[in-house]
């Protein structure tokens, strides 16, 4: 398990790291949180839903959903992971773009930047943390200045999604993918969808609650990416053809991901 830790200009003034050299790191990654500004990035290529986080029964005001990009069967592969590092998808989750660094809680409460501990070395060769002023460098100022937008943006999903789970619209999902002729269909467990009926039926002044908070464009898009399970499935095949020795497909480019180094996102501000 990654173990995380708080950049500090007087421990690591002059500490170096590596940087990301493609998604390896999320290759056992079943779900992968996502952010409200970034669903429609997300509708061509993935299948959404939430999971269930917190304490307590299903109707405990103290339990919250996480929405969730499916990247996963529930077996010990990140589906959308080449095996060389790649991402199998023209659009990556921008959660994974700011590795090996991450916003973390201080003891106070307040957001830090954290490193994965792995990344940092005493290697003149890896890229500095800090410029001989004691500032972070370019590259991880950039960085932050992300991954803090991506943390506001996460409060608001995050409230959004708790929204969802209070009007009662959140409710578990049995999914089930068939295999092929012969095989047993793939049950995975643990995941939760919009109630489209209960949704449907919600009251004018419930409905209004609900756009209020965001929570509209997240229930909608829940609903619609379902249609996206094939993507799943198109992945456990490239997968499998891997394993077996067979060439990739000539389409392949069509699965891979570019590269996300300039931190470039529009959060709606």
């Amino acid at each position: 398990m990654s173990q995380w830790i708080a950049v500090s200009r007087t421990q690591h003034a002059d500490s170096y790291f590596w940087p990301r050299q493609g998604y390896g790191f999320a290759a056992q990654e079943q779900v992968v949180p996502i952010l409200i500004a970034e669903l429609t990035k997300l509708l061509p290529h993935y299948t959404l839903g939430f999971i269930q986080q917190g304490e307590g029964s299903h109707q405990s005001s103290h339990q919250h959903y996480q929405p969730v990009a499916l990247t996963g069967l529930g077996g010990e592969r990140n589906l959308y992971v080449h095996s060389d590092g790649r991402w199998l998808a023209s659009y990556v989750p921008s959660i994974l773009w700011g590795y090996p660094f991450r916003m973390a809680k201080a003891d106070n409460d307040q957001p830090v930047l954290a490193i994965e501990q792995d990344s940092l070395t005493d290697e003149p060769s890896a890229q500095p943390l800090f410029d001989e002023e004691g500032n972070l460098t370019d590259k991880v100022q950039q960085t932050l200045n992300f991954l803090t937008q991506c943390d506001k943006n996460r409060q608001v999903t995050h409230a959004a999604s708790r929204v969802l789970g209070e009007s009662g619209l959140i409710e578990p999902w049995p999914l089930k993918l068939e295999r092929g002729e012969g095989q047993e269909p793939l049950t995975v467990q643990g995941l939760y969808r919009i109630n489209e009926k209960a949704l449907n039926e919600l009251d004018a002044e419930s409905f209004a609650n609900l756009r209020s908070h965001g929570a509209l464009a997240l229930a909608y898009a829940q609903l619609f990416s379902m249609s996206q399970l094939s993507q799943l499935a198109e992945r456990a095949k490239f997968h499998a053809k891997q394993q077996t020795g067979q060439p990739e497909a000539e389409n392949i480019d069509n699965l891979l991901g570019g590269d996300d180094d300039d931190l470039t996102f529009d959060f709606g501000d």
